[in-house]
C-alpha cells in the first residue's frame, strides 16, 4: 500500500509537466494528448466564468501550454486570408466639433459594425440630453464624460473592413486640452483623415491661430502620417447646402498651409465633401441631385485607394508599448513598427532588458500565429511582471535591440515659442516620441541649418528664434528608447511641447 502511495505522489509531482493531468498507466499516449487538450479547454472555460481562477492559473503560464502550441488548421487559413487584406490605421483629426466622432460612428454603422437597435438606443439617449445630433458620435465616444460634454477625451478605437483593406479607426480628441492624447493616436496612424467643418464660422475658428486644425496638421506630419484625406464635413448644413463656392474657399485656404506643413498636395493629399451625420458620400458616391458638381470618389473608395509604403517584415522587431494589463499573464498592447512576431519568440523589453517569451499574439480579438508590421497587437508575455512595464517601453528583438539613451542629437524645426521666448541651452519642454512622454532639456545648440541651402551655417549659435532649424543635444530625465530617424523613422521623430503648445518638431540624428 505504501509503495502505491509513493507512486501516486510521484505521479502528482510529474503532473506539473503534463499541465496538471495525472497519467494512469493503462492510457495510451494519444489519449493523453486528447485529455490534455480537454483539460486545457475546460480550464479556459472556467477562467472565463470565474476571475478568481486567474490567480491560480498564472504559475503555469511560465511555459506555453498545449493550447498555445497547437492551433487548429482553420485558424491558419483565416490567418492567410487576413494576410491578404492589408491593414491600415486611420486617425481622425481636426478642430473640436468638426464632426470626427460622428463621421467615425457613421462609418461603423454603414460598414455593419453597429446594429439598428444600438443606434436607436443612442438616439434616445442623445435626445434625453437635448443633443439630438450627437447620437452617431456615441458609437465612438463611449464614456459618460465624453457624452455629456460632447467632447472626445481619449483616443477611441474601432475596426471596419472594405473589400481590400482592414481598417482601425483612431478617433483623436480635437480639444486643445487633450492634444497629448491626440499625439498618441496619431503616432500609431498610417493615414490621416482631417475633418473640417464647412459650417459658416466653424471652419474659420478651427483654421485661425489657436485653432486645432493647424496644430493637428503639423503634428500629423511630424508623427509620420504621410497621407492625408481632407474631408469637408457638414456640407448638408443650411448655411452651406452643398455649395461649391464654400468647398472651393476651404480648399484654397488649406492648400498653402498643407504645403507649408510639408505635405505634397498633389501626391499625398485629397479633398472630398461629405456629411458625417447623414452619411452622404461616405460608403457610396453622393447623388447628383444633392451635389451636382462632385465627380470624385466617396470616402471608402478614397481610403481603399491610399498607397502606403511597405515595411520590411523581416527587419529587427520593434513594437512601442502603449498599454499593459494582466490577463492570465502580462499582456502588452501596441503597433508593430518593424519586423514580425511569432508565438514562442524570445524578445527583450527595453530599456530594462527584461528577456520575455511570446505566449500568444492577438489581432483585435483573433488569435494568430504571427503578425507583421503595421498591425495593432495584444501580446501575452511570460517572464515579466505587469508592474515592470511602462508605456513607452519597446518590445524589441534580442539580436538587434533598440538603443537606450538619456541624451541624443536631434535636428529641430522651431514652430512657435511662447511669448517670443528664445530657444537656447537650458530650454525645458515635454518630449513626445512614439509612445514616450518625457521631460527634456536642451543641453547644447550645435549648429544652425540654413533653411534655403539645407547646409549648416558657419557661425557659432547661442540661441535661435521662431522658424529656425537647429541641430542640438537633448537630455531626458529617464532612459528612453529611440532610433536614428534614417534607420527607423517611426522611432526617430518627435515633438516638443510646452504649456499646452507644440513648440518644435524634430528628428533624431545621432544616439
Amino acid at each position: 500500500m505504501d509503495i502505491e502511495e509513493d507512486i501516486r505522489s510521484l505521479q502528482l509531482d510529474s503532473a506539473e509537466d503534463n499541465n496538471g493531468v495525472v497519467i494512469p498507466d493503462d492510457v495510451k499516449p494519444e489519449e493523453v494528448d486528447k485529455s490534455e487538450k480537454i483539460e486545457e479547454i475546460e480550464k479556459s472555460n472556467e477562467m472565463d466564468e470565474d476571475p478568481k481562477q486567474e490567480v491560480q492559473a498564472q504559475p503555469n503560464q511560465a511555459e506555453p501550454t498545449v493550447r498555445n502550441r497547437e492551433i487548429h488548421p482553420v485558424q491558419d487559413q483565416e490567418d492567410e486570408l487576413d494576410n491578404r487584406k492589408r491593414h491600415l490605421n486611420v486617425v481622425f483629426i481636426g478642430h473640436v466639433d468638426a464632426g470626427k466622432s460622428t463621421t467615425g460612428g457613421q462609418i461603423l454603422f454603414l460598414s455593419g459594425q453597429v446594429d439598428e437597435r444600438t443606434i436607436q438606443k443612442y438616439e434616445k439617449e442623445a435626445k434625453d440630453k437635448s443633443r439630438e445630433s450627437w447620437y452617431m458620435a456615441y458609437i465612438m465616444d463611449t464614456n459618460e464624460e465624453e457624452r455629456v460634454k460632447g467632447k472626445t477625451v481619449e483616443v477611441g478605437r474601432a475596426h471596419f473592413e472594405t473589400e481590400s483593406t482592414r481598417f482601425t479607426i483612431l478617433d483623436a480628441p480635437g480639444h486643445k486640452s487633450y492634444v497629448p492624447n491626440m499625439i498618441s493616436g496619431a503616432s500609431q496612424a498610417d493615414v490621416g483623415v482631417l475633418v473640417i467643418s464647412a459650417r459658416k464660422g466653424e471652419f474659420e475658428t478651427g483654421y485661425e491661430r489657436g485653432g486645432q486644425t493647424r496644430e493637428h496638421v503639423q503634428l500629423a506630419k511630424t508623427l509620420g502620417v504621410t497621407k492625408l484625406l481632407v474631408v469637408v464635413n457638414k456640407m448638408d448644413d443650411p448655411t452651406v447646402n452643398w455649395a461649391k463656392e464654400r468647398y472651393d474657399e476651404i480648399e484654397s485656404k488649406m492648400i498653402p498651409f498643407l504645403r507649408q506643413s510639408g505635405y505634397n498636395v498633389k501626391k499625398d493629399v485629397m479633398f472630398l465633401p461629405i456629411s458625417g451625420l447623414i452619411g452622404t458620400n461616405l460608403q457610396t458616391r453622393v447623388d447628383k441631385s444633392i451635389c451636382s458638381w462632385w465627380d470624385g470618389p466617396c470616402l471608402f473608395e478614397a481610403l481603399d485607394a491610399v498607397e502606403v509604403p511597405l515595411r520590411d517584415p523581416n527587419g529587427p522587431f520593434r513594437m512601442p508599448i502603449l498599454d499593459k494589463f494582466k490577463d492570465m499573464g502580462t499582456v502588452v498592447m501596441g503597433k508593430v513598427e518593424f519586423g514580425s512576431v511569432r508565438e514562442g519568440d524570445s524578445l527583450l523589453v527595453m530599456p530594462n532588458k527584461d528577456q520575455v517569451k511570446v505566449v500568444a499574439v492577438f489581432i483585435d480579438e483573433n488569435r494568430v500565429r504571427r503578425a507583421g508590421p503595421g498591425e495593432n497587437l495584444r501580446i501575452r508575455l511570460s517572464g515579466v511582471e505587469e508592474e515592470d512595464i511602462l508605456s513607452g517601453f519597446v518590445l524589441s528583438s534580442v539580436a538587434n535591440p533598440v538603443p537606450t539613451v538619456t541624451e541624443f542629437v536631434a535636428q529641430l524645426q522651431i514652430l512657435e515659442l511662447l511669448d517670443n521666448a528664445i530657444f537656447t541651452a537650458g530650454y525645458k519642454a515635454v518630449l513626445h516620441i512614439h509612445s514616450v512622454v518625457e521631460e527634456c532639456e536642451i543641453v547644447e545648440l550645435l549648429q544652425q541649418i540654413d533653411p534655403k541651402t539645407k547646409k549648416p551655417m558657419k557661425k557659432k549659435v547661442l540661441f535661435v528664434k521662431n522658424g529656425a532649424v537647429v541641430v542640438c543635444r537633448v537630455q531626458v530625465s529617464n532612459t528612453i528608447c529611440v532610433e536614428k530617424f534614417s534607420d527607423f523613422p517611426q522611432l526617430g521623430r518627435f515633438t516638443l511641447r510646452s504649456e499646452g503648445k507644440t513648440v518644435a518638431v524634430g528628428k533624431v540624428t545621432g544616439v
